[in-house]
């Protein structure tokens, strides 16, 4: 039987891949927490954070009046949306503590990806519908600066220990 050994090394306090990493770990925390408002608001408010009646005509009780069916397909797409967000958070977290902060690049790498995807994918749809608006996509990109700015502090902390 094979064995893998790993080596960790420990990252001094105050550098920046620590400052970093740890940042991109309080992203991941706003990620999961901006999913528990999107599972949440499924059940109080039903339209996503943000979205009013400016941007659809219509109301929780009158898309249930329409179509029950409908209601409680949108409710399970909320639902749905709202695990894979959370664990998008959870999976940036983890890459960011264990990996990004011990010196692993393919571990920053990864936590980048993970919400660079999830936002390349779902940011796009918003603006030709006009659902764009500050309420609605305000927390997710200020969470995505905060992520944004940690990646770059990692990564310059990744640069001066491979130096």
């Amino acid at each position: 039987m094979a064995t893998a050994t790993t080596t960790v090394r420990e990252v001094a306090p105050g550098t920046k891949l620590r400052a970093g990493s740890l940042i991109m770990a309080i992203g991941g925390i706003g990620f999961i927490g901006y999913a528990a408002l999107f599972f949440v608001n499924n059940f109080t408010g039903f339209l996503e954070l943000g979205i009013g009646r400016g941007e659809v005509s219509v109301s929780k009780t009158q898309i249930k009046h329409f179509s029950p069916s409908l209601y409680d397909y949108i409710s399970h797409l909320h639902i749905a949306l709202s695990g894979f967000i959370a664990a998008s958070g959870l999976a940036v977290i983890a890459l960011a503590w264990f990996g990004v902060r011990r010196g692993q690049f393919w571990a920053w790498v990864t936590a980048v990806a993970v919400p660079v995807l999830a936002l390349a994918v779902a940011l796009p749809a918003h603006y030709p519908n006009h659902l764009d608006t500050l309420g609605h996509l305000g927390l997710i990109y200020a969470d995505t600066v905060l992520f944004v700015v940690g990646a770059v502090v990692a990564f310059l902390g990744l640069r001066e220990q491979s130096a």
